[in-house]
């Protein structure tokens, strides 16, 4: 396979910044970033004030990205963060078989599940088709929402992009095949009902961010990571019960202070409506099961 042109290559990087996508160039017929690494920052131009990486660098800047793509098949890249994106990258089973099957589901099987699990179909939003055959669905960010990057939090083969991250944008290409555009639909917004469940995820991981002293507040951690998982997987018929149990399990760590109630509520709210309750049930339930166990737990018991 040979590399695009340098003009075919401009044109997709300007036909990104002209969507308000900060792009930079990778490496040609690549998927790494072509600028240079701390180690061996020359200290001038960009990083003249220091050391400035790929996301700093990432313009719309027409005329930046005229001088960058004129004479090199770099491939592009789109900063994610500072483009205001979500990327949700589905992925596909890797060790196929030579009939290429595979017990392994895809990324976009898999997530296709989890929009029918939510009760909601799969999102319609611009889409490209990766090198190996997978999927990128672009999102723009929800208002005053900061995500980071997620592997595997949606699911198995399902990663996110978006502030830290980057994709590959249409019009490059690798040993691998090219990156195409099989859905040119405007870019949607995050879905709200993704977005919590991303927003969950990301709140729970806060909560062991940083190493405690306090054996209290690491196993009120785990408790929690736990609690949220088991009403995940509740199962039709019991999980109103499940979740209910989960507030009253939770609910004492925030009557101690362990926890706080404004990441469990949020918390228990996503899971059960991921297990397939209504809003209208989860906040019933929640708000009963955390005020019966926070009564009931003024004062922390001791072993």
């Amino acid at each position: 396979m040979t590399h695009e042109p340098p003009s075919a290559l401009l044109s997709a990087a300007l036909n990104a910044a002209e969507r308000g996508w900060a792009v930079f160039p990778l490496r040609p017929f690549d998927k790494r970033p072509a600028l240079h690494g701390e180690s061996v920052c020359p200290g001038i131009g960009d990083c003249a004030a220091g050391h400035r990486k790929w996301e700093d660098r990432a313009t719309t800047d027409p005329d930046r990205i005229r001088r960058a793509w004129s004479t090199l098949s770099f491939n592009i890249g789109v900063a994610t963060g500072p483009s205001g994106l979500i990327v949700v990258d589905l992925d596909m089973p890797k060790h196929k078989s030579s009939k290429g099957s595979t017990d392994t589901p895809s990324g976009a099987t898999t997530f296709k599940a989890l929009c029918e699990r939510a009760g909601q179909p799969v999102p319609t939003t611009y889409r490209t088709r990766t090198a190996s055959g997978g999927e990128h669905l672009y999102f723009t960010a929800p208002p005053g929402v900061r995500l980071t990057n997620s592997a595997g939090r949606l699911g198995k083969l399902i990663d996110t992009r978006a502030w830290g991250g980057y994709v590959v944008a249409a019009g490059s290409a690798t040993a691998a095949g090219p990156y195409t555009v099989i859905d040119s639909s405007p870019v949607a917004l995050l879905p709200e009902w993704l977005c919590t469940c991303l927003t969950v995820r990301q709140a729970s991981r806060a909560l062991t961010a940083e190493p405690s002293s306090s054996k209290s507040s690491r196993y009120a951690a785990a408790a929690f990571r736990a609690e949220i998982a088991t009403v995940q997987a509740a199962q039709e018929g019991g999980r109103d019960a499940t979740l209910l149990s989960a507030a009253r399990a939770l609910g004492r760590f925030v009557a101690w202070g362990d926890l706080p109630l404004s990441v469990v509520e949020e918390a228990l709210q996503a899971a059960g409506e991921y297990a397939g309750l209504s809003s209208r049930q989860c906040r019933s339930t929640v708000r009963s099961g955390l005020n019966w166990s926070i009564a009931r737990n003024q004062h922390r018991r001791t072993a």
